[in-house]
């Protein structure tokens, strides 16, 4: 793994989340040169992007300018390019218009969701993991408000405010928690026509229980939360189908103007870039050492990778686990270009699951502590603040969260895009005109 004499080794990170951000950390007083490679300018801390999708935290409180995270890191530069491909045989990232050779590669590219083989659902019902996903869920939310304030129909009304989350993970279960405290404190009182009418928020889960990754106590007790908030929680019933008009489950069918998409992720271009085999979320298997077979100077970290665990269980897609894989790589390559011992083989060290319910509800789980209610709900508050980049940042979210606890009121719920009220040519109750294209 030793690099040409004559220059610096190159390190390429593909991807700014917590995997290539660590990676390039770690790195950061080894003589190397880095460049980090993202489609956006900005890192995204995902955990709390459901919260900007309820109008409870902005944009900018969840997202960072990358050049703004290494300005001090004299090693690093930043290239906003899309990857097409890599050359692993000449050691090359394909960008567009831009290539990158590279000694070290370290890919760091996240996943998205997945629809199983369902791709026809995703314009009925929009996942959450890019930031142009919450604002989206935001926008459609607040105007089933506006539309069911205008409703003609009793029947209307209701189809408006019913909203439907697919997938009983931390995702769904928190997506939920938020919509449904949205209708009830912070929109209750902003309309007069549905003032009384109350928003119906189903939580859709195939399996036998909610949060499967927490203790099955944990789980009830969450559930529980979600009830007493008023969401319906449907266990062990797949869906069947999406479409504009709301979701058919096996034995029912929900009409429903609003769905939210929470029950899977996948992992794009892997097999393609790296010409290995990936199992069915498109993740690639690794040497011990995250190094691809056959490739040991190519990396793989985040949710574009499979690595063995414990009990028949895979390395979790979770933050934490991301910023200990990039930890991991990036003193790997320091100790390989410094002639030093190479590390141990990866392990994850596993700190705990955590996921807020509502006010006042949240569940945790630290092995050594499992806990729900309200001492859960602040510790899961302490615990995000604290992986927030920044001590602006911290300070914004929190008094932002402080002040919606006190008031029962949401951030600026505001409505962006300018698009029609109805789309179809059969609901034209009334259209908003505008010269400006959708926002992207």
């Amino acid at each position: 793994m030793q690099s040409n004499a004559s220059h610096r080794p190159r390190v390429v990170i593909i991807g700014a989340g917590f995997g290539g951000i660590s990676a390039a950390k770690a790195l950061k007083k080894s003589p190397v040169d880095i460049t980090v490679v993202d489609r956006r300018n900005y890192h995204l801390f995902q955990p709390l992007l459901y919260q900007v999708a309820t109008a409870d935290l902005s944009p900018a409180d969840v997202a960072w300018p990358i050049r703004g995270i290494f300005s001090r890191q004299d090693n690093v530069q930043v290239a906003l390019n899309e990857v097409h491909n890599i050359d692993l045989a000449n050691k090359v990232v394909i960008g567009e218009n831009s290539e990158f050779p590279y000694d070290y590669l370290i890919v760091a590219t996240g996943a998205r969701h997945s629809y199983f083989g369902n791709d026809q659902w995703e314009p009925f019902a929009p996942g959450l993991k890019r930031i142009v996903d919450a604002t989206e869920i935001r926008r459609r939310i607040l105007m089933a408000f506006e539309r069911a304030e205008l409703s003609k129909s009793a029947e209307e009304q209701e189809k408006e405010l019913t909203f439907v989350v697919v997938g009983g993970g931390p995702t769904g279960v928190e997506m939920s928690g938020a919509i449904a405290e949205l209708a009830k404190f912070a929109l209750a009182s902003d309309f007069r026509r549905i003032k009384n009418h109350k928003p119906r928020v189903i939580l859709v889960e195939s399996g036998d229980r909610i949060l499967k990754a927490f203790p099955e106590s944990l789980s009830i007790k969450g559930a529980r939360s979600l009830e007493k908030l008023g969401v319906e929680v449907r266990l062990g019933g797949p869906v069947i189908d999406i479409d504009g008009d709301g979701v058919t489950l096996e034995d029912e069918r929900i009409q429903a103007s609003n769905v939210i998409w929470g029950a899977g992720v996948a992992v794009q271009n892997m097999s393609k870039w790296l010409d290995v085999e990936t199992d069915r979320s498109g993740r690639v298997e690794v040497e011990p050492d995250l190094s691809l077979p056959n490739h040991k100077n190519v990396f793989v970290i985040g949710d574009a990778v499979k690595v063995a665990w414990k009990d028949g269980l895979d390395v979790p897609g979770i933050a934490p686990a991301a910023k200990q894989a990039g930890t991991y790589v990036g003193k790997l390559i320091a100790d390989s270009h410094a002639g030093r011992k190479r590390p141990a083989p990866f392990k994850y060290s596993h700190k705990g699951n955590l996921a807020t319910i509502g006010r006042h509800a949240a569940v945790i789980d630290f092995g050594w502590l499992k806990m729900s209610g309200i001492v859960a709900w602040f510790l899961w508050g302490i615990a995000h603040i604290f992986f927030l980049i920044g001590v602006r940042k911290r300070i914004i979210v929190a008094l932002n969260w402080a002040w919606s606890y006190i008031s029962f009121s949401r951030g600026a719920r505001l409505v962006t895009g300018l698009r029609p009220l109805y789309d179809g040519e059969t609901k034209s109750l009334l259209t908003t005109k505008s010269s400006q294209p959708p926002e992207e």
